[in-house]
């Protein structure tokens, strides 16, 4: 399949009457009011059950993350040495009255562990996926008019059981939905554009209807389309509402057509947002109301003209990322992910590969909002396993749900550009793994056909034969290449129509991918591993001394190294050296930026894992090395660069793509001021400079934002840094800073970019790293203001005011 149409909700403006009734449906967060004990007690599952001395919390909450990391940890460095366990929560709440004849809908966004659900005593369902939305039904169970009990057990104790962090725990919001026996079913609304024209775009809708009830229905399915601007979108052909008759217990989809005049595509440039609400009525009577984002634009992938979005031919510069927050763990607060977005889209990337599993919902009504490109993937192992006690135990029997669950649930996202069955699946060049890949495609097309299909697929090792990877990559539309992109040419000849992106790539591999990629139009897009530092897969990244051999991350324990260093952007969202060539090489804005290698003790070279990149920061601070010659960067996408010291021109160095963006200069250490000068047609055109920082350091605070919502669920992320009096960083200031808090909001988390300190990530005082850290605020249900004071010896303090309201 080579044309792709891209899929969204939508609704047509066809009737008018009835809307002014009260909808039947309701969403609940249920993310306040529960208990939570970390240790097993099966007896917590009865309504009975004292749970008094419980502890009380707001979710999303990830238990691991509140620990210290541990040598000993059953997760190992996979789960970056965090303690693991069974945990329970329990929640009280009376069903009204008015619940009765209703349908009753618990959501659980994500579970990290294997969690079983129970309602009074009652085992409701089960679900071993930390990453998939499920749901529990809990109507049959439920005591009307009286005291319920939901408790839910989370057993993370089987280790190892990923690659990877993943948290522990009610780590994503939980919903309660309440609709009438007739109701559109779970992401029962789905839409796509057949035709995009400047003028018009055609689009067929699909809506799934569920009748609950024991007696025949006649059903009405009305919508409404509103445009990005919130007002209502002009249509030009008039449908009649569709109607169905549906059998008690039954359900039914409904299917028609409109043309909707003077459409905004959806774009990374122009991420136009439209909104549509669909009702459904019964003998006049108004059963439900959806509403639901979405946005329009078309895909196709060809070997002759590569990845086009709505027609216009674009390339993927694209991360990897894990769905951790650093700090934060796995807790998917909406802020988090929002900040995630934009921390990517700044850096200059396009896409992302969600490795290796579905994000949060949240993280997805980002990418569509800020217009970031997404491969989203399912699973990190098939049958086979990778580890112990993963997902490999469960394949067989809950693939299907599971691809259920992230089709359904995420396809109205425009954002969302490719869907991808698995990342280095052991099954790759098995005679099974064609089988498998053929079940996976073959469910996803049934459920979603506008998107192009992707894998994927590592080498056969050292011995192997590459080529049996063909049935794998022959079910799918887009052939992923980790680490083996020099693979193309040869595959090229061999297989013309196959086309090819780097879903994997390395960091040293920036310029030289791109440069492929750039020749090539069925070479579509790049995806470096990884774009921000993660949790777990603990010493990835590492960069090893002269006289140290590099070791794989995967043949020693590198404790007390708890995550992956082999970002671009740190663990704190600071953008590392890598990543500011990465957006000169691929000109995505930035064009100058100047870094100075970190010298080892001897001046030779370190010695680099595939994962890493030689160390450098944007400093000219570097007490101890008076006299010793430092290594200049210098990455520009000006013909030339111009490098000055103390306003003496030490030199000046072409740097076009014949020397990959990249000037290095050698300078003598001494205090003093850096410039870098880049150079077009003889002119000076734009300069950077670097200052040695003074003596007479003192903290600085600064918040990403100024207001925070009180309900307890915003955050405030504000970086801690040790400057001069002129506001210049020292990065060899590692203090403990201790902070306090006055006000209404909470600690969540603190952090830095070091990956081998053994401090949580709820300690207080904690270090920083490199004269950097990052404190996060939690709102809680009251206003007013907060200050939060940092304070440390040998540094001035600081403190910063930020205002909690309704309304920010």
């Amino acid at each position: 399949m080579n044309r792709f149409l891209s899929c969204l909700a939508f609704a047509v403006l066809t009737a008018t009457t009835c809307f002014a009734q009260a909808p039947q449906r309701e969403r609940q967060s249920w993310d306040t009011q529960w208990k939570f004990f970390l240790g097993d007690n099966p007896a917590a599952s009865a309504s009975s059950f004292n749970d008094a001395s419980w502890r009380h919390l707001v979710i999303p909450h990830d238990w691991s993350i509140e620990a210290q990391t541990d040598p000993n940890a059953p997760s190992a460095g996979g789960g970056g040495f965090f303690p693991t366990g069974t945990g329970w929560y329990r929640r009280n709440f009376v069903a009204p009255t008015a619940w009765l004849g209703k349908r009753i809908l618990l959501e659980f966004e994500g579970i990290a562990g294997v969690a079983e659900i129970f309602l009074n005593g009652k085992s409701l369902a089960t679900h071993p996926n930390p990453f998939t939305t499920f749901f529990a039904d809990l109507t049959p169970q439920l005591q009307f008019g009286r005291d319920n009990v939901l408790a839910i057990r989370v057993d993370n104790g089987q280790q190892p059981n990923t690659r990877f962090y993943t948290g522990s725990g009610l780590y994503r919001h939980v919903w309660l939905n309440i609709t009438s026996p007739i109701n559109v079913a779970p992401w029962g609304v789905f839409a796509c554009t057949t035709d995009l024209a400047a003028d018009r775009a055609t689009i067929q809708i699909q809506t799934k209807v569920r009748n609950t009830s024991d007696a025949p229905a006649t059903v009405t399915v009305q919508t409404l389309l509103f445009g990005p601007d919130g007002n209502p979108t002009q249509i030009i052909s008039d449908i009649p509402p569709p109607q169905t008759e549906i059998i008690g217990g039954g359900e039914q989809f409904v299917t028609y057509c409109a043309t909707i005049k003077a459409p905004h595509p959806w774009s990374p440039e122009s991420p136009d947002l439209y909104r549509a609400v669909t009702r459904l009525f019964s003998n006049v009577r108004p059963m439900d109301e959806v509403s639901t984002s979405f946005g329009l634009r078309t895909l196709k992938v060809s070997a002759s003209h590569g990845f086009e979005l709505n027609g216009q031919p674009i390339k993927l510069n694209g991360a990897n990322i894990h769905s951790d927050h650093g700090p934060l763990g796995a807790a998917a607060f909406d802020r988090a992910e929002i900040r995630k977005v934009e921390i990517l889209k700044a850096a200059g990337y396009n896409a992302v590969r969600t490795a290796h599993n579905p994000p949060a919902p949240a993280f997805l009504d980002a990418c569509d909002r800020f217009g970031l490109l997404v491969i989203e993937e399912a699973f990190d192992c098939w049958e086979k396993g990778k580890t112990t006690h993963d997902y490999a135990k469960f394949f067989k029997d809950w693939w299907q749900r599971d691809i259920d669950s992230l089709v359904l649930r995420d396809r109205n996202h425009p954002s969302i550009i490719m869907w991808s069955i698995g990342n280095e699946v052991y099954e790759r060049g098995s005679p099974n793994g064609g089988t498998i890949a053929f079940a996976l495609t073959k469910r996803i097309r049934d459920l979603d056909s506008t998107r192009p299909l992707t894998a994927g697929l590592n080498g056969m090792g050292k011995s192997g034969d590459w080529t049996k990877t063909d049935p794998v990559f022959a079910t799918l539309d887009v052939a992923g290449y980790n680490y083996e992109i020099a693979r193309h040419t040869n595959d090229h000849v061999r297989l013309p129509a196959r086309v090819i992106m780097a879903t994997e790539s390395y960091q040293s591999e920036t310029f030289s991918n791109w440069s492929q990629i750039q020749a090539q139009p069925y070479l579509i897009g790049d995806f470096v591993w990884s774009g921000i530092d993660y949790l777990g897969e603990s010493g990835i990244g590492r960069i090893f001394s002269p006289d140290q051999p590099v070791i794989a991350h995967w043949q020693a324990n590198f404790y007390p190294s708890h995550g992956a260093t082999c970002g671009d952007i740190d663990l704190t969202g600071w953008r590392k050296s890598i990543s500011h060539y990465r957006s000169i090489v691929w000109d995505r804005g930035e064009q100058l930026y100047t870094v100075v290698q970190t010298p080892t003790d001897d001046g030779r070279p370190w010695n680099l894992s595939l994962w890493s990149v030689a160390p450098a920061m944007p400093s000219w601070t570097w007490p101890g090395l008076e006299g010793k010659p430092l290594q200049i960067e210098v990455y520009s996408r000006y013909p030339s660069v111009r490098l000055y010291f103390n306003d003496q021109l030490i030199g000046e160095k072409p740097t076009t793509q014949a020397q990959a963006f990249k000037a290095t200069f050698t300078v003598t250490y001494k205090p003093g001021i850096l410039k870098t000068v880049g150079i077009a047609n003889g002119r000076e055109m734009e300069s950077s400079t670097l200052e040695t920082a003074g003596k007479s350091l003192r903290l600085r605070l600064t918040a990403d934002r100024s207001t925070l919502k009180a309900d307890q669920q915003d955050l405030v992320f504000i970086n801690v840094e040790a400057t001069d009096s002129d506001g210049r960083v020292h990065p060899f200031v590692d203090q403990s800073v201790r902070y306090k808090i006055t006000g209404p909001a909470t600690l969540a988390a603190i952090g830095s970019g070091d990956l081998d300190t053994t401090e949580s990530y709820h300690a207080n005082p904690r270090r920083l790293h490199q004269g950097r850290s990052l404190v996060i605020l939690r709102s809680t249900q009251d206003t007013g203001e907060i200050v939060l004071t940092a304070e440390a010896p040998g540094l001035k303090p600081a403190s910063i005011t930020i205002k909690s309201t309704l309304n920010p």
